[in-house]
């Protein structure tokens, strides 16, 4: 880059104190002179910011990007007019699009996006993505189970950017793995794409805006995105202030473990329930376990008490047993044996008897009574719904694409990540017993589970998390996020623990989306006030806007859950108090 005196402008810098920064553009600029004769110096000249229409081509260094890399290009840049109206209208801003080149040039690229108001309240959010990624999230759109009826964080001022964690999906979208037969774009999808991205976003924000850089940083993500939520704060704990972290799949490739044993169960002859028995299964556990918090109302909040007290094989509803007579299918009125024996392997915990890079030893069941499995319904979210859970097929080898998502997941992990052989039968790995694929196994758990839980450096760097999972997610284990969250109390104290890191369960809520309860939280303002008021979160309610639009109910901090009060209505956070018993 060059001003019109022919001087070179100062290149976006990362991670320099704003005095070295200023005194090295004032050094440049004195030296680029304003053409006298005299030896005075020259007033300075202001630094121009690059507009959007010159964006394109302009390049970001790999020395500028903490992990190796061969620098990035921008190779868009639009200028997108203000949309909408009112509170929830969204301003102008430069949609940069770009890619971030491979070291291994066999690696496929990252493709990257970043959004820039017109008005910029110096704070950035970067999103993550979901599944195996492979698209670029919208970066115009909300924070997970965000708010209806507030703006989205680009409509409040924020810059905005997110990845498609290097690599670009094929026709199964999210849950194409084919990727992982590279060894560069496993390693992005499992981190390090998430440092390449944030820091070649906050070069182009500084040359954009002719910024020092973000007064505050944050990060949202469900699902995978929870996952690199946790990943970002963890490994790169000084580039973040707060962090949204949504039914996080942090135990990533022990999740894809519990996937395939889940799988190989449904795969049994007879074992697979079909919509009808599923609605049997939903309906017995919904009249035993509902009333546990003390009303009937359509939720299950006390779920550590159904999952102790309820059991499909002896279940009964209107009368009628849940099993079918002699255990023997016999239609869509009642469960067979198999396939009650299948959903008590989805319920239980997996034990890994063998050791993991990552050093995890197992992976929880699912609250698999009462949550929606892949009910018919009408919905608008349900055929998502549908998708994220057991699907409509089967798994079978060949995978069909409508099979359980947990299914699919494990099919390509199989052959991708760990044979690296697109033939194999996925069905024919036992994850408990991998045999020849032992020790593969164990290295992928060490590169994908984030599983740190000294999290001192981003506590010490002011950080805080808002952590939150639904109680009756089919496709990532509320389990495992307790687990998460008590092995890092247990690491660093309760106490320690409570001054920057709270985590909440939501009864009804599936894997983000739910016909039953869909979850909509104002997370970011309660991040925000956190992180830059030293206003912890107190209160916090979420509505549902899809199962009966409008109610509410207490964010509970675990192992708290929402108890009816016994008068009010039931339908308003109000009449619910946090309780363990």
């Amino acid at each position: 880059m060059s001003t019109n005196n022919g001087c070179r402008r100062l290149p976006a810098t990362i991670g320099l104190a704003p005095a070295i920064v200023a005194t090295a553009a004032g050094l440049m600029l004195s030296a680029c002179g304003g053409g006298g004769d005299d030896n005075s110096a020259s007033p300075p000249h202001p630094i121009t910011p690059v507009s959007c229409e010159n964006m394109p081509g302009k390049t970001v260094a790999a020395s500028s990007i903490g992990l190796p890399t061969k620098g990035a290009t921008v190779s868009d840049a639009i200028k997108v007019p203000a949309t909408g109206g009112g509170q929830l209208g969204t301003g102008e801003y430069c949609k940069v699009t770009g890619t971030i080149a491979p070291v291994d040039p066999t690696a496929p690229a990252i493709k990257f996006e970043v959004d820039m108001p017109a008005s910029w309240n110096q704070k950035v959010v970067m999103f993550g993505g979901g599944g195996y990624d492979g698209t670029i999230p919208n970066t115009a759109g909300n924070v997970p189970a965000g708010p209806t009826d507030q703006p989205t964080p680009l409509a409040r001022g924020y810059a905005t950017f997110a990845s498609d964690s290097g690599h670009q999906a094929g026709a199964l979208g999210s849950r194409d793995g084919s990727f992982g037969t590279n060894d560069e774009a496993l390693q992005n999808f499992a981190g390090d794409a998430l440092k390449k991205t944030r820091d070649v976003a906050i070069a182009l924000i500084q040359l954009h805006y002719q910024a020092d850089g973000p007064k505050k940083a944050y990060f949202a993500g469900g699902s995978s995105g929870g996952r690199e939520a946790l990943a970002v704060v963890q490994r790169w704990p000084q580039d973040w202030d707060g962090a949204i972290v949504l039914y996080p799949a942090w135990n990533a490739a022990s999740l894809d473990l519990q996937f395939g044993r889940i799988t190989r169960a449904l795969a049994a002859p007879g074992a697979y329930p079909n919509q009808p028995k599923r609605k049997v299964l939903y309906d017995a556990a919904i009249a035993a376990c509902d009333n546990l918090d003390g009303v009937n109302d359509g939720l299950i909040s006390n779920i550590a008490a159904c999952n102790s007290s309820f059991d499909p094989s002896t279940a009964m509803l209107n009368g009628q047993a849940v099993r079918c007579a002699n255990g023997a299918d016999t239609g869509d009125t009642c469960l067979s044996d198999a396939q009650i024996n299948a959903l008590k392997v989805y319920n239980t915990q997996v034990v890994f008897g063998y050791a993991l890079g990552s050093g995890e030893t197992k992976y929880p069941g699912f609250n698999v009574w009462g949550a929606d499995l892949g009910l018919a319904g009408s919905a608008s979210v349900q055929p998502t719904v549908i998708s994220l859970a057991l699907n409509t097929d089967a798994p079978a080898n060949p995978m069909p694409t409508t099979a359980p998502y947990m299914s699919v997941f494990w099919d390509q992990w199989v052959r991708y990540f760990v044979t690296r052989d697109p033939t194999f039968n996925s069905l024919t790995l036992d994850p408990e017993n991998p045999g020849p694929w032992q020790d593969r196994v164990s290295q992928l758990t060490g590169i994908q589970d984030v599983n740190k839980t000294d999290l001192s450096a981003f506590m010490n760097h002011g950080g805080k998390i808002l952590m939150a999972h639904g109680m009756s997610d089919a496709l990532v284990s509320t389990r495992a996020t307790e687990d998460y969250f008590t092995r890092v109390q247990s690491t660093m104290g309760a106490g320690n623990v409570s001054n920057f890191m709270r985590y909440y369960e939501i009864p009804g809520y599936g894997h983000a989306v739910s016909s039953v309860f869909n979850a909509s939280w104002d997370s970011l303002t309660a991040l925000e006030n956190w992180v830059e008021n030293n206003t912890a979160p107190v209160s916090q309610t979420v509505t549902d806007t899809v199962g009966v639009p409008g109610r509410t109910r207490p964010l509970c901090e675990y192992p708290n859950w929402p108890k009816y009060n016994g008068s009010g209505d039931v339908n308003v956070a109000a009449s619910f108090t946090c309780a363990t018993q």
